[in-house]
């Protein structure tokens, strides 16, 4: 599975390490909330798909999937952000030297924020019947058109007289009158799934070079072309075919499209009166949020920022999301998650951040230390354990603990434990740690 983004489409929900997979937004079967990610897994494993899943992701994301998804993945992480391409090639390396895959296992490729039922998951089985039957190298799912849009590839296809259409042109994101075209022709949407045989990336990788471990892939990663796997492998494959899909299937990449998908118009701390009509409210901030004879409207509250857009407009959110220089105020880490309460930049080049930490009871926080920043913990409810320079003792409700720089430091959850913690110092970013091994007993 893929996992990557940019966090700009639903913004201020999403950002930089939390893109539009991770928003626990949509309505899982026991009543509660999950995202997209979430979804997609557990419609696998309901779908009969006994198989491991690797997500490849950026190292921005890695904590956010570990967090959501636990030990039921094994988790890629790009040494930096580049294109699907690369993306792949990774991944394919690391299920061959790390996971010693046959080179001739199938291999399916898909996104992780597809909408859709189960019938999907019975096209990708096709596809792979197909590619262990010898029928192509490369196996495509392609979705029936049910509009004329300009956000997705085309296929162009022939009758091969079987469960499949053999390939014989690709067009990425057409022009509106190209695509009303290609549809009246009977073309079919890419989907971004992608069946092959392992020995057929892994033959692809040594155009670039001859890797002995997956080390040495991840190492010379910024030597692979930055660019999408759709230009490199898929619009020049020698044997391509699809499976066609012709079920429920939906990109939520959009407010629109997001909107028409949750099963209630407002979530979080939010009011309405008897004058609203059509407008969706997502409110994530502990202060109430009361709206009165706003219609058609899309409202948006988190810690980022607030967006109030018309339904519209909304979707142009993502073209003036570069405009705003704010840091990610809310991430979900491996061990739980942060929020930033507050922010203080003097003039004197000192700066002064303050967070909430929430660490799961069984996590813990790196052993790590800082080299231009000095931390006061203030332990506000929980148990746990804190490590400082080697040394251990238990923390609770009241303590508070002062960590200098280049001082190393970790703590365990033996219940959940809130934290507040006050950073100082004259650089205040995440890449400002180096961990460390510890052991805990």
């Amino acid at each position: 599975m893929l996992s990557g983004g940019s966090g700009k489409n639903l913004w201020p929900l999403s950002n930089g390490t939390r893109s539009k997979q991770f928003l626990r937004l949509l309505t899982a079967p026991d009543g509660g909330k999950e995202s997209m990610l979430q979804r997609i897994v557990r419609q696998v494993e309901e779908a009969g798909l006994n198989v491991p899943i690797t997500v490849a992701t950026s190292q921005t994301q890695r904590d956010i999937v570990v967090n959501q998804l636990g030990n039921k993945v094994e988790v890629v992480t790009e040494p930096e952000r580049r294109n699907t391409f690369p993306a792949i090639v990774l991944a394919a390396s690391y299920l061959f030297f790390e996971k010693v895959c046959d080179p001739e296992e199938s291999i399916v490729v898909m996104p992780c924020d597809s909408y859709t039922e189960l019938s999907y998951y019975d096209c990708i089985k096709r596809m792979v019947k197909a590619i262990e039957a010898n029928e192509a190298e490369l196996m495509l799912m392609g979705i029936r058109p049910f509009d004329f849009s300009t956000d997705f590839g085309y296929i162009k296809t022939e009758n091969s007289g079987g469960d499949f259409f053999r390939a014989v042109c690709f067009v990425e994101k057409p022009d509106i009158e190209t695509a009303k075209r290609l549809v009246s022709e009977g073309a079919y949407w890419n989907a971004g799934v992608f069946a092959f045989k392992l020995k057929y990336i892994l033959n692809m990788m040594k155009k670039y070079m001859d890797a002995k471990s997956f080390l040495q892939v991840r190492a010379s990663y910024q030597n692979f072309p930055d660019i999408s796997f759709d230009y490199e492998v898929v619009e020049k494959a020698l044997s391509s075919a699809i499976v066609p899909y012709n079920g429920f299937w939906k990109d939520l990449g959009t407010w629109s499209a997001l909107c028409s998908e949750l099963a209630t118009s407002h979530s979080g701390n939010v009011i309405f009166d008897d004058r609203v009509k059509g407008t969706h409210v997502i409110n994530e901030l502990d202060v109430p949020l009361f709206c009165s004879g706003v219609n058609n409207m899309v409202v948006a509250a988190s810690l980022d920022g607030i967006l109030i857009a018309g339904k519209d407009t909304c979707d142009d959110v993502k073209n003036h999301v570069d405009d705003f220089s704010v840091r990610p105020m809310y991430e979900e880490r491996r061990w739980g998650t942060y929020k930033v309460i507050d922010q203080v930049d003097f003039r004197d080049g000192h700066h002064v951040l303050t967070k909430q930490l929430n660490v799961k009871a069984g996590a813990h926080i790196s052993y790590q230390l800082h080299h231009h920043r000095e931390e006061i913990w203030t332990f506000v409810s929980g148990e746990g354990r804190l490590v400082l320079d080697g040394n251990m003792k238990f923390v609770r409700r009241g303590d508070v603990i002062r960590i200098e720089k280049g001082h190393l430091h970790a703590v365990m959850a033996d219940k959940d434990l809130c934290i507040i913690e006050v950073q100082s110092g004259d650089l205040l970013t995440e890449e400002d740690i180096e961990r460390f091994e510890w052991k805990w007993e």
